[in-house]
């Protein structure tokens, strides 16, 4: 058992081939995240801020993201159907948000459901 890891990275992908055995390095975020339980997002580069989120949860065996870096917006992801964790942000999303991450124009999500998607982990 275990996971595997699968990595890609625009700009260090050559650097990070010395110093990491036992990954697996891919062309693209895509081909990375395809067949995923989840993907974890660790760097800031531009290239992950401008994903297309239906096509990326398209490829995942599951859409779980957890985004260590703050790329995306929590009620962005959680529209999009992402379980999604973060760490060290409130949870205020801008757009009132059902239990299946859809927009619930008559109200608006309570902590807890909103707790339910998602984790935030503060410092």
């Amino acid at each position: 058992m275990g996971a595997k890891v699968r990595a890609y990275d625009p700009a260090g992908v050559e650097q990070a081939k010395g110093v990491l055995s036992g990954v697996s390095f891919c062309e693209n975020a895509y081909k990375c995240a395809e067949g995923a339980d989840a993907l974890v997002i660790v760097t800031e580069w531009e290239q992950f801020r401008a994903l297309d989120l239906g096509r990326l949860k398209a490829v995942m065996s599951s859409p779980v993201v957890v985004d260590l870096r703050n790329v995306y917006r929590p009620d962005d992801m959680l529209k999009h159907g992402f379980a999604y964790h973060t760490v060290g942000r409130a949870i205020s999303p801008s757009k009132p948000i059902t239990r299946r991450g859809e927009p619930d124009p008559k109200k608006g999500p309570t902590r807890a459901k909103l707790e339910d998607q998602m984790t935030v982990f503060e410092s």
